[in-house]
């Protein structure tokens, strides 16, 4: 498994541009908010409950980040929480699939945007993990401009812009 600075270096190298990093804050989250109502609507019982991918998701990806690095799974946490319980409020209504579906969309919109500021092709095309290191990085950021985990941020940016240097390097090498 690769690191939390390895994850977020990678992550971080095609989201350099503020305006990007902005549209990320808004986009990634609708996104995740919408995986997780479609996610909710697969309901299994389990023990006289009612069960949901989304439950059983939010643990196997709660997990994942504790390994990579506990103090930003915490605020995973408590962002992923309040998702968790809305989407489940939303799963009850007369249309959610189609709620998830627009805000999916929307969120995806948003994040293209961003790319176009970036002049970049988002991280996940060449790596599908880079998907569940959205959410990551955009907590990294959070807490980074709280002026929490300096070490890391002091890490992480450095790498990314090397990395970023030698995808532009192989770009125009290409062209």
């Amino acid at each position: 498994m690769k690191s939390a600075v390895e994850q977020l270096s990678t992550y971080k190298s095609v989201h350099l541009n503020p305006k990007n990093i902005r549209t990320h804050f808004v986009g990634v989250p609708m996104i995740i908010w919408s995986a997780f109502l479609m996610l909710g609507t697969l309901r299994f019982a389990w023990q006289d409950h009612q069960v949901s991918a989304a439950m059983i998701l939010t643990l196997l990806v709660l997990a994942y980040y504790m390994m990579l690095h506990v103090r930003l799974a915490i605020g995973l946490v408590l962002f992923i929480i309040p998702v968790l319980f809305t989407t489940e409020l939303v799963v009850h209504t007369e249309h959610p699939m189609l709620i998830a579906l627009a805000v999916f969309v929307v969120g995806w919109v948003i994040q293209f945007v961003g790319h176009k500021y970036e002049k970049a092709k988002p991280a996940f095309m060449d790596d599908l993990n880079q998907l569940l290191i959205g959410p990551f990085f955009l907590m990294a950021e959070i807490y980074f401009m709280l002026g929490w985990e300096k070490d890391l941020a002091a890490e992480i940016t450095p790498l990314a812009r090397d990395k970023r240097r030698a995808l532009e390097a192989k770009l125009r090498g290409k062209s």
